[in-house]
């Protein structure tokens, strides 16, 4: 039987399981002990692509699920204790997290350890793969994954480059896959408080929104010497798609994000937050603003990044919405509107009508999707093959505010978006940078 045969077979069982029975099942094809008093046939197999701090957060939060199972970790680290000292701090990579997941479900047989993620994509006995590597490496492990049939819960941003989240979203929607990104504030009642104010017409109709995301760094946040890489990392594999910048600590675990090559900066890692908020505000998921401009960036006096310190970008939804996604902001997402305004950030909820905060007070009718725990989430849609609650294109959408103010920012003018056919209007220069992706050989989309 063919891989996607078998694929195919497995998702319709699953659809006819769940409309014959309360609980869902799923045949998995590793052959397992049952843990948490979960039998083996209960279970969703889980690989894990990147073992640096995030991914051992949804590690934990793959531990805890109990028709779950962890099978096999990938990473082209060996053990390393992120920006701290060697041997101090928490351990992480390929030995730290066999050694984690192992103790969790007390196995004899023991999780598989690789340092190539396509092992684990094209394997048969995994049902689902979680990718938690540095940006430049979402989409490669991502688009590995879906062609291989298995489901994705990948972390944010969705995609490095513009054109790579097309691709990710698109061939999503292709293979039929369900697909999560860790934009988890979407499964924090806070936000999703925010939002249904806002649906239910409590401000009144929306007239600006205020996206505040942190500074990006202005001086190298660790040591700049130029120096061998580790011998437990395979470095040449960790710079993979992107280029091969000398290593040194400044611009590896934690800090890599400063530099284009690997990541978008703090701009990028947090728009994926609050911005989203935004557009699930505005009902946006499958859509955008109309204009976007990067003003006022300012970046670090240093070659070691080349992404900005402060930074804004201001938007246009239509005629009658501005928005502001800046440094300069206050943290968080801040809806205003003709009657009122509410900001919400992590763990706070402000409101112009401070009823509007209390538990006790029902928004209305227009309810948003429901979710309270973002890996949960994952699963269960998996199961149920129904759409989860920040799928491909929603993550997607959600940074291309981001990826426009990029390009906006080298072209030094505004750019006039169609959100419909994702191009911008009357600019080929522009829509080429959108389009370009620069990968190393041998490494292709």
């Amino acid at each position: 039987m063919s891989q996607n045969t078998s694929n195919f077979t497995r998702r319709r069982f699953l659809t006819t399981s769940l409309s014959a029975a309360s609980l869902p099942t799923i045949i998995s094809a590793s052959a397992l002990g049952g843990v948490n008093g979960v039998a083996p046939s209960a279970k969703l197999t889980i690989g894990v692509v990147g073992l640096g701090s995030r991914g051992f957060n949804l590690i934990d939060e793959l531990l805890k699920q109990k028709d779950a199972q962890i099978v096999a970790v990938c990473d082209v680290s060996e053990l390393h204790h992120r920006d701290r000292p060697w041997g101090t701090g928490s351990q992480f990579g390929r030995q730290a997290a066999k050694a984690k997941i192992d103790k969790h479900y007390q196995s004899s047989k023991g999780i598989e350890v690789t340092d190539d993620y396509r092992k684990l994509c094209s394997s048969d006995e995994i049902d689902a793969i979680v990718v938690a590597t540095p940006d430049h490496w979402h989409a490669l492990c991502t688009l590995e994954a879906i062609r291989n049939n298995k489901d994705v819960y990948c972390e944010k941003p969705v995609t490095h480059t513009f054109h790579e989240g097309q691709l990710v979203y698109r061939e999503a929607v292709k293979h039929d896959a369900v697909f999560q990104t860790g934009s988890q504030q979407r499964s924090d009642r806070l936000f999703r408080r925010a939002v249904e104010l806002v649906r239910n017409g409590h401000l009144g109709e929306i007239t600006k929104v205020e996206v505040g995301l942190p500074p990006g760094y202005d001086k190298p946040m660790g040591d700049v010497a130029v120096g061998k890489p580790p011998k437990r990392l395979d470095y040449e594999t960790w710079c993979g798609p992107s280029q091969r910048l000398p290593y040194m600590r400044a611009r590896h675990h934690r800090w890599w994000r400063g530099h284009r090559a690997y990541g978008g900066g703090v701009l990028m890692d947090w728009i994926g937050h609050h911005n989203d908020i935004a557009h699930w505000a505005l009902n946006l998921d499958n859509s955008g603003p109309t204009k976007v401009e990067a003003i006022g960036w300012t970046f670090p006096e240093s070659d070691v990044y080349n992404t900005p310190h402060h930074y804004e970008i201001r938007c246009e939804y239509g005629s009658k919405v501005s928005g502001s996604i800046s440094s300069r902001n206050l943290h968080g997402t801040k809806l205003i509107g003709e009657k009122g305004w509410v900001h919400v950030t992590r763990g706070r909820i402000k409101a112009s009508n401070p009823l509007w905060t209390k538990n006790e007070f029902q928004p209305g009718d227009k309810e948003v999707y429901t979710s309270n725990n973002h890996m949960l989430n994952f699963l269960e849609c998996v199961k149920s093959r129904q759409q989860c609650i920040c799928p491909a294109e929603t993550a997607h959408r959600s940074i291309t505010p981001g990826h426009l103010a990029y390009v906006s920012h080298e072209l030094g003018r505004g750019l006039q978006w169609d959100a419909k056919s994702e191009t911008v209007v009357d600019d080929r220069q522009a829509n080429e940078l959108l389009q370009n992706h620069n990968y190393r050989e041998p490494w292709q989309l």
